[in-house]
């Protein structure tokens, strides 16, 4: 199951299942898919400036949801083409900064969907890696880039060979995600900084995502990056959110941002 609420600028997307450690089986991902759309929608709107995703019960996700699936009928293309990959793209892209709150097992597609969110929060138990070698399978979701490009060839090889997994605690130190925090504290600890980014100069935010993306992508050089990052300030000063914040600069306030 798949729910989506939007209050005071900020949707939570929640998967809850708990019963099966949120694993995702192909309705699943078309759910989780419409709740991006939706909440993308209301973005578009004004009325979504950040997300957050997280999922409820004893862990994140598990991965797919592999109940009654046998190798002989398995569609895994269509599963992971069809479904997890244009999932992934419509997170990455999605017009707000985006957070995660990971417990528990995270792994598989589960993985991949913190690996598509902007930044991920992760309890220091939690468990990252790659399992797939016990299922004669390989990691999936866009893992191989994502931990190629964070660990490294040596480090990445390593977890898929011996499918061993790290912890969250791990997983932070070695680069993969933003901060590692008492599973207890987690969610609370999340929500607040949420809030407060949704109350901030989300369309700076979204910019700087893009830019972010970019430089990433195209493999940019400082001074191409630079060039970007000039153009972005032009376009961006020109907006409320900018003027905002220099009055109330100049007249020692606290900035009310607007998005905008």
């Amino acid at each position: 199951m798949i729910s989506l609420s939007i209050a005071s600028g900020i949707a939570e997307v929640v998967l809850d299942a708990p019963q099966k450690l949120n694993s995702l089986d192909e309705q699943a991902l078309k759910d989780l898919t419409q709740a991006y759309d939706d909440a993308a929608a209301a973005a578009s709107r004004g009325e979504v400036r950040a997300l957050l995703l997280r999922g409820e019960g004893r862990a994140f996700c598990a991965g797919r949801d592999i109940a009654g699936v046998t190798p002989e009928t398995d569609d895994v293309q269509g599963y992971l083409g069809g479904l997890v990959q244009p999932l992934l793209q419509k997170m990455s892209s999605f017009p707000a900064p985006t957070f995660a709150a990971a417990h528990g097992a995270c792994l598989g597609v589960g993985l991949g969907l913190l690996l598509a969110t902007d930044v991920v929060y992760v309890a220091e138990d939690a468990k990252f890696g790659s399992p797939f070698a016990k299922l004669g399978a390989t990691l999936d979701s866009g893992g191989h880039w994502y931990f190629t490009e964070r660990l490294g060839m040596h480090r990445t090889l390593d977890l898929i060979y011996t499918a061993e997994l790290m912890t969250g605690a791990e997983a932070v130190a070695q680069g993969m995600f933003s901060r590692a925090m008492p599973a207890s504290e987690l969610l609370e600890s999340t929500r607040v900084i949420v809030g407060r980014v949704a109350s901030g100069a989300t369309g700076a935010f979204t910019a700087s995502k893009e830019l972010v993306a970019h430089i990433r992508d195209q493999r940019l050089g400082l001074w191409a990056s630079m060039e970007e990052e000039n153009a972005e300030q032009a376009r961006l000063c020109k907006s409320q959110d900018y003027a905002e914040g220099f009055k109330a600069f100049q007249e020692k306030r606290t900035p009310v941002f607007k998005g905008l």
